[in-house]
């Protein structure tokens, strides 16, 4: 269950469901976002991590309706407001926990309806792993982007439905979700600006993954800012350059979104700086990028 001050009636923000209605039909998922740590992400500083209140905010969870699968996601918002402009937050691979709850919850501070469904929600659960390697092999790589992009879809939408204003749309992920950022940035036309942290842009096709951002650079709809750091093992700064190069094609090319895209390097920051509860976290490093992913809703007409 969440924090009894994060808890609220979700009856009155889902149409046609109650919470114990809508929960019934998927037990199995277990629609308890928002709370604890991903045991897999060990080791975990969870004492240091922040902690945003809910005080004048509505925040929960719930479920919305996609091809008949019931995705569970974190919401907050405002209390009372509406026309809210919107912020997907898409998790890490750890799923939707703790600290992706907070991220909404200070989006939520900063005006915005925040929503992070579960996005591999019909391969498993990732609370129930302990092991990295596991929940890779046995969850995250079954995940095809295919399904993600149409579940982003249900989440705009759910947003439209309940406060959401869907002319100010606006993205941002952290690692597997920074990737899946710029895939909906180049794929979607809801959004209007996006910030990626730390999101791999090249990879591997296969069925599952197709494409990767610098593979769909010249069809990018929204304008990415990429937040990364300099001491990231797993993206090399030479993927980084590749990328600026095929946004700068693509701008020269006539495609505005590219040609406003922006990286911010940070030179001693490691993968992972933003995640406050992992010895990767950079306080300095997470603060400034945190007001600059502001910064740039504001500037792209999101707020």
């Amino acid at each position: 269950m969440l924090n009894q001050d994060q808890s609220k009636d979700f009856s009155a923000l889902l149409p046609g469901q109650t919470t114990e209605a809508g929960a019934s039909r998927r037990t199995a998922l277990k629609v308890a976002l928002g709370v604890g740590y991903a045991a897999a992400a060990a080791p975990i500083m969870a004492q240091n991590a922040i902690k945003t209140s809910a005080e004048g905010l509505n925040a929960g969870q719930g479920i919305y309706d996609v091809a008949g699968f019931s995705v569970p996601f974190y919401y907050a918002a405002p209390a009372g407001k509406q026309n809210l402009p919107v912020i997907l937050v898409i998790q890490e691979i750890f799923g939707v926990h703790e600290y992706i709850a907070d991220t909404c919850r200070r989006f939520a501070k900063a005006g915005y309806l925040a929503i992070a469904p579960e996005l591999y929600a019909r391969q498993g659960d990732p609370a129930t792993y302990s092991q990295m390697a596991k929940l890779m092999a046995e969850v995250v790589s079954k995940v095809p982007d295919e399904q993600v992009l149409g579940d982003l879809d249900g989440a705009v939408q759910w947003a439209g439905a309940n406060g959401g204003n869907l002319k100010k749309v606006g993205i941002t992920g952290f690692c597997w979700g920074g990737r899946i950022t710029w895939l909906y940035a180049e794929q979607s036309k809801n959004v209007k600006a996006a910030v990626a942290w730390y999101g791999r842009l090249v990879g591997t096709a296969s069925a599952l993954t197709p494409k990767h951002p610098l593979d769909l650079a010249a069809e990018l709809k929204a304008p990415v800012l990429g937040l990364y750091g300099g001491q990231d093992g797993g993206i090399p700064l030479t993927t980084i350059n590749q990328m600026k190069d095929a946004l700068a094609e693509a701008g020269a090319k006539g495609n505005a979104a590219a040609r406003a895209s922006e990286f911010v390097v940070y030179k001693d920051a490691p993968h992972a700086f933003h995640a406050d509860y992992r010895p990767s976290y950079r306080q300095d490093e997470a603060a400034d990028g945190f007001a600059r992913a502001l910064a740039w809703f504001k500037a792209h007409g999101v707020a």
